[in-house]
This record gives C-alpha cells, sequence and structure tokens, in this order.
C-alpha cells in the first residue's frame, strides 16, 4: 500500500490510524488466546506496522494521529483484550511522539468515549447508542486538532459525549 502512496503522491502529511476491533464482552477466564492474539495483532501490532511503514514518507511537519479509545487510560470488566490492547497502543503512541519530536511530526493519541459505530454491533449489541457521540463529532475535534499552528499540538484528545459515559 505505502509503494503505491510513494508512486502516486510521494509523501503522507497525515496519517490516521483507525483500525479496530473488539470481540464480544468475555470475563478472561473464558476469553480464548486466538481472540486475545486476534485483537492485539489488529490493534497494537497493526498500529505499529501501519506507522513504521508510513514514516518512511513523512516529512517535518507531518501528523500521525491513532485512534485509541478512552479504554486507553480506562478498564472495563468483559473487555481484557480490547483494555490492554489500547493501554499498549497509548504506551506506543507516546514513545512515537518522543521519538518523532527531533523531526517535527506530530503524534496524537486520539481518546474518543463511546461513540455510534460499527464495533458495537459485536462487542455491545444493545448499548445505548442515543447517549453516544457521532462519529462526525470526533472528526471534527481531530480536525480542529491538525489546524494547530505548526508551533503546537494536542498530545492526547479525549472526548465523552456530553451525555456522559455509559
Amino acid at each position: 500500500m505505502f509503494a503505491e502512496v510513494r508512486r502516486r503522491h510521494r509523501r503522507i502529511d497525515i496519517l490516521v490510524n483507525n483500525a479496530g476491533i473488539s470481540p464480544a464482552m468475555k470475563n478472561i477466564d473464558s476469553l480464548p488466546l486466538a481472540e486475545w492474539k486476534d485483537v492485539l495483532d489488529t490493534n497494537l501490532t497493526g498500529m505499529f506496522l501501519v506507522a513504521q511503514a508510513a514514516l518512511g514518507l513523512m516529512k517535518r511537519g507531518g501528523t500521525i494521529v491513532n485512534n485509541l479509545s478512552v479504554a486507553a487510560k480506562r478498564v472495563f470488566p468483559g473487555s481484557s483484550a480490547y483494555n490492554a490492547s489500547k493501554h499498549g497502543a497509548l504506551g506506543f503512541t507516546g514513545t512515537l511522539r518522543e521519538e518523532l519530536r527531533p523531526r517535527e511530526i506530530r503524534v496524537i493519541a486520539l481518546l474518543p468515549g463511546p461513540t455510534d459505530t460499527e464495533i458495537w454491533n459485536t462487542y455491545w449489541p444493545d448499548a445505548p447508542r442515543g447517549r453516544m457521540m457521532s462519529a462526525r463529532s470526533v472528526a471534527r475535534a481531530v480536525v480542529d486538532a491538525l489546524a494547530l499552528p505548526a508551533d503546537s499540538t494536542v498530545e492526547e484528545l479525549l472526548l465523552l459525549p456530553t451525555s456522559g459515559t455509559l
């Protein structure tokens, strides 16, 4: 994919790492190892691989936004693999930020709370979606963070629904 981006555009200005999965809620004693590995491979290892591949195409002034979830700082019963992947991704994001400061590439940890997306279909099908933020609201906040002057950045962008947590 990145070879094609290089061929067509020669560089990447903004990377949004947005892939993520979560199995149905299960306590640790009933979570199959295969599901644990699948979540960590997608949510954490996938983020690493995409960021690593993109770095060769990023120049000063570029930005990486890693979409993590509020679960990067909080824990939820029945979500051990998801919580672990997002906590690990927050540590990765912080390390990436510090490594890229000398190159003046911004790295933003996006920490949205409950957002009405398809992930709820398997994670918590009966979740109260009417109390969630829209994906459009989260996108607007990201665009605002990207529009900051070059001499400033948002390191962590925590967004929660006005109605509170679920």
